[in-house]
């Protein structure tokens, strides 16, 4: 077994499939410096990513071993996995913070040929600027371009294995949400609900709570971000938690919402029309179906407005917690076999007040598969 859990043969196949694809579009190399591109190819998790002090590559060329080319303080943790080029360089270093060394093995990995790195949406350069211009001007500018979504493409489409990790991911957060009457009452303030809550998810099992976000308010929320404040939950309030718990690097991401006291009769209809959006985008989401369809399916229950303004309703799920796709009316990409993905409808209450579902899911041959528990029908009082 890999250090993150995965056999062997897992990242040999990952690897594979990207290099098929690489000789496709003429490319020789790809590079890589983000954590979740680390994690699929290698299995090398840290949370010293955290950390921006320093740079980390990884290649993958156009045959053999993902190479890595990260700071001294990391090597002993990339060689527990499948990885054995291990190339490092004393960092932070000042004048020359790995790029001599990346460029010599690019250089050796990639003589001529297409360099390709992730530009798409989603994707980020975790390297200075600076030192991408002198990686560019000493390799050639020329040489550089887009990966083709190819890391993006392998990543949307999860094995079993990885699939597996997700669902343990959406038990453990299903058990904390259960949960949530013994901490949340009335009188007692939003944050430290909050605090409890991620408590119970790191009891319940979670590795981390990366992700928490909480609404609190009459009727609904005004927003699905925000940080909780010292407010005491009150009558009439709906609570809303919304995390992403990790479990051996994958996520689960979905919310829960509750009622302090019996809601009001038009809460208790929007929290329906939500169950029934739901069940639209699980009736929807088959093979074939577009990402669009899913889309157009809740928003057809939910009837769209002020609720639909947070730009869509899902997305992918693995490494990350928000992932490709969206489940937006522009991205008609098709569904397969493997992608998880968000059902998040939201709908608003009153003015200025929504409410948002959440749930995780897997196409299959057969249709969507729960992954995390489904929510009771009736919202839970608390």
């Amino acid at each position: 077994m890999n250090q993150c859990g995965f056999a062997i043969s897992e990242y040999q196949s990952r690897t594979k499939r990207a290099q098929r694809a690489m000789a496709d579009h003429g490319i020789s190399a790809i590079l890589l410096t983000t954590a979740p591109e680390f994690a699929y190819f290698s299995g090398y998790q840290t949370r010293f990513w955290e950390s921006p002090s320093r740079p980390w590559f990884m290649i993958i060329p156009a045959s053999g071993k993902p190479v890595a080319v990260i700071p001294s303080i990391g090597h002993e943790l990339m060689a527990q996995t499948w990885v054995d080029d291990i190339r490092t360089w004393v960092s932070p270093d000042l004048n020359d913070d790995g790029i001599s060394l990346l460029c010599e093995t690019l250089r050796e990995f990639a003589p001529s040929g297409r360099i390709a790195i992730p530009s798409g949406h989603e994707s980020h350069l975790r390297m200075p600027l600076n030192d991408y211009h002198r990686m560019i001007a000493s390799i050639g500018a020329d040489r550089f371009g887009d990966d083709a979504n190819i890391t993006r493409s392998l990543r949307m489409v999860k094995s079993d294995a990885e699939i597996a990790k997700i669902k343990t991911a959406c038990d453990i957060a299903g058990r904390a949400f259960a949960r949530v009457p013994e901490i949340a009452h009335r009188g007692r303030s939003h944050d430290m609900v909050c605090r409890e809550f991620q408590r119970l998810c790191l009891a319940e099992g979670a590795d981390c709570v990366p992700y928490l976000a909480s609404g609190l308010g009459p009727s609904g929320y005004s927003d699905v971000i925000s940080l909780p404040s010292a407010r005491e939950l009150s009558d009439g309030d709906i609570l809303m938690l919304d995390t992403g718990v990790t479990w051996d690097g994958y996520f689960a991401d979905f919310d829960r919402n509750y009622s302090v006291g019996k809601p009001d009769p038009k809460t208790s209809d929007a929290f329906s029309r939500l169950q029934d959006a739901v069940d639209a985008g699980l009736a929807t989401a088959r093979i074939g179906a577009t990402c669009a369809d899913v889309f157009h399916a809740m928003v057809k229950v939910t009837g769209g407005g002020k609720a639909a303004q947070a730009g869509r309703f899902g997305h992918g799920l693995g490494l990350q917690l928000t992932e490709w796709p969206s489940l937006i009316a522009a991205e008609n990409l098709p569904l397969v076999d493997g992608m998880v993905l968000t059902l998040e409808p939201s709908i608003e209450t009153t003015q200025g007040r929504i409410l948002v579902h959440e749930e995780n899911i897997v196409i299959r041959e057969t249709g969507a598969e729960m992954l995390s528990p489904r929510a009771p029908a009736n919202m839970v009082v608390i």
